[in-house]
């Protein structure tokens, strides 16, 4: 797992690896970066065709490997969220009630934890 920080922003201290072990397993290959609002727009223009922000993407490369975008510029229990939902993307999941319940599932969990 790799975590690229494009900006001034210290990143955030969240259980990345825990998270995404928890989500994926320990051998998926996951790139993060956190970047501004102003990236994740043009990529959101550029591959999904809506010129809106957004707070979260995920690209899926293979069953194995993917990369999540997030915006920094969130409270550092949004950011866990978000990071969860991108997860869930990568593993397959759409927008709906079963994905939504195993946010909720994951975000109590990780709180559980603390």
């Amino acid at each position: 797992m790799n975590i690229v920080n494009l900006t001034k922003q210290t990143t955030p201290k969240i259980p990345w690896k825990k998270i995404k072990e928890k989500i994926l397993g320990k051998k998926y290959e996951l790139g993060i970066i956190l970047s501004g609002e102003k990236r994740l727009k043009n990529l959101n223009k550029k591959y999904r065709k809506k010129d809106k922000k957004i707070e979260v993407l995920s690209f899926p490369y293979s069953k194995d490997e993917g990369e999540i975008y997030i915006d920094i510029r969130q409270k550092k229990e949004r950011l866990a969220f978000l990071f969860i939902h991108g997860l869930l993307h990568l593993k397959g999941l759409k927008h709906g009630e079963k994905m939504e319940k195993l946010e909720q599932l994951y975000y109590n969990k990780l709180h559980e934890s603390r």
